[in-house]
């Protein structure tokens, strides 16, 4: 080479500069650091500043980088590696490798999602592709009370599946609770841990396409006999097939199939099998013949710890109070924690600017909805008080009398469910208390409502008579 890599790297960027634009360039390549090449391999390593960069470069920019590569260094075996910051107080690093494919002309699909699934080859039965969301795994799927059995449930299929008493394996859940991510991480470990067994990811509406594809083109038969091959068959959001009687006929005769060839079988839906509306009872009792889990929303601490790995993952930087202000508000979904801190890493990164309160809660006004007349920590202390007969004075007090601590720890638990306030900010209206003090009375009171029946029903009557003043 007439120029030494770091020179040649800085070429790289200057012709990157005169095709993308100037605020692209800004947020996407400036940051880029050259640390070295390796005349051997043909790698060159770059540093980048967080694992959203990375992400995003890998993402949209591969052609564009292979591109310019094979131009200035004059090879088009050039292979990229980043290197990430994912901690800048302790410099902590970490090397992840490219892209290898040189020839992408744009962002690619997966092969086959949309094709009926007849056309694939099957006399090569385990080149198949699992449809997998690879970033989906165990080691992200953060544990929690509320989803502590599905997923040990979930290891042990992946490890043993078709081989336990798991099968089917039936979840459910409201929205953003993490069922397509549990789903997705038994997938990738059986497929890690079996590499030749036939694993299969569909949607219920992307199996509903294949087959009404197949209808139109009589291929019926082919439909079912690929299917009838899966090893491992993981579907997701079957409470769409409710209304669809002859997909749910012909997904009744695969079922059957499987079952009794001792293949697993995962579905995943948005609610029980007895509140699948439209289902018929031959269908509904094979769901039930297994493992029903429930995935339930995440509580406050789970919401902590999911924001904290994500964190930790991206490396960024959040303060606490702004981590408890997005797991308190963003009702319990997994999606809204996500969506609420990737603004804010886009937004830190665009403009680069330090993540702080006034910055989150423009974030959550765009991206979560919330109530138009919530209930302020006054009103909610008010009914709690009148519902046990005590007075705000004894509750704001420092007292540890028993009827005090249980009323203080219920006005804390319901103001952090009906208002979107921080911990810290709900601590100083009750009594002056801190942060911890209110995650911990949250988790007393969750732990309790889950043993007893009785503490439920009081809590619901308090709940009731908010409705009320609405």
């Amino acid at each position: 080479m007439e120029k030494n890599p770091k020179a040649l790297w800085d070429n790289c960027l200057q012709l990157i500069k005169e095709i993308v634009k100037e605020q692209q360039f800004r947020t996407w390549f400036a940051p880029i650091a050259f640390e070295n090449y390796d005349e051997d391999s043909r790698t060159l390593l770059v540093q980048v500043p967080s694992r959203y960069v990375y992400e995003y470069l890998e993402q949209y920019y591969v052609p564009l980088l292979c591109k310019v590569l094979f131009r200035v260094f004059g090879r088009d075996d050039i292979k990229l590696k980043y290197r990430i910051v994912v901690d800048k107080k302790h410099k902590l690093t970490i090397d992840e490798e490219g892209s290898e494919d040189v020839s992408i002309e744009q962002p690619q699909p997966q092969v086959g999602v949309n094709k009926s699934p007849s056309i694939l080859d099957a006399a090569v039965p385990q080149d198949i592709n699992p449809q997998l969301d690879h970033h989906k795994t165990f080691q992200s799927f953060i544990e929690g009370d509320s989803n502590k059995l599905p997923r040990t449930v979930g290891l042990s299929i992946a490890e043993h599946p078709g081989k336990s008493t798991f099968n089917p394996f039936f979840v459910y859940g409201p929205s953003g609770c993490g069922k397509t991510h549990l789903i997705n991480a038994i997938g990738i470990k059986c497929k890690e841990m079996y590499p030749r067994k036939r694993v299969l990811y569909v949607s219920a509406r992307l199996f509903q396409v294949q087959f009404t594809d197949a209808t139109r083109r009589n291929t019926v038969n082919d439909f079912i006999n690929f299917y009838q091959t899966i090893d491992v068959l993981i579907v997701d959001d079957i409470q769409e097939w409710a209304t669809s009687p002859k997909t749910l006929d012909t997904f009744f005769h695969i079922f059957n199939h499987l079952f009794r060839n001792g293949k697993q079988i995962i579905l995943a839906s948005d609610r029980p099998p007895v509140d699948l509306q439209g289902m018929k009872d031959r269908l509904l009792t094979r769901f039930a013949c297994g493992l029903i889990a429930e995935l339930e929303k995440p509580n406050v601490q789970l919401c902590v710890d999911i924001l904290n790995a994500k964190c930790r993952r991206d490396g960024l930087q959040i303060p606490e109070d702004v981590i408890q202000y997005i797991a308190q508000t963003a009702n319990g979904s997994v999606r809204d924690l996500e969506g609420v801190v990737n603004s804010l890493l886009a937004y830190s990164v665009v403009y680069n600017s330090s993540i702080d309160m006034r910055l989150a809660e423009r974030i959550i006004k765009r991206a979560v909805k919330v109530d138009n007349k919530p209930l302020t920590v006054d009103d909610i202390v008010e009914k709690v008080c009148g519902h046990y007969n005590v007075s705000q004075q004894h509750v704001f007090s420092k007292s540890r009398k028993r009827d005090y601590v249980l009323v203080r720890q219920i006005s804390m638990y319901l103001a952090q469910k009906y208002t979107k306030m921080p911990a810290s900010r709900i601590g100083q209206l009750i009594g002056g208390r801190d942060h911890s003090t209110v995650i911990h009375s949250c988790t007393t009171i969750e732990q309790r409502l889950k043993v007893d029946k009785a503490f439920n029903a009081e809590l619901s009557s308090i709940e009731n008579s908010f409705k009320l003043k609405k």
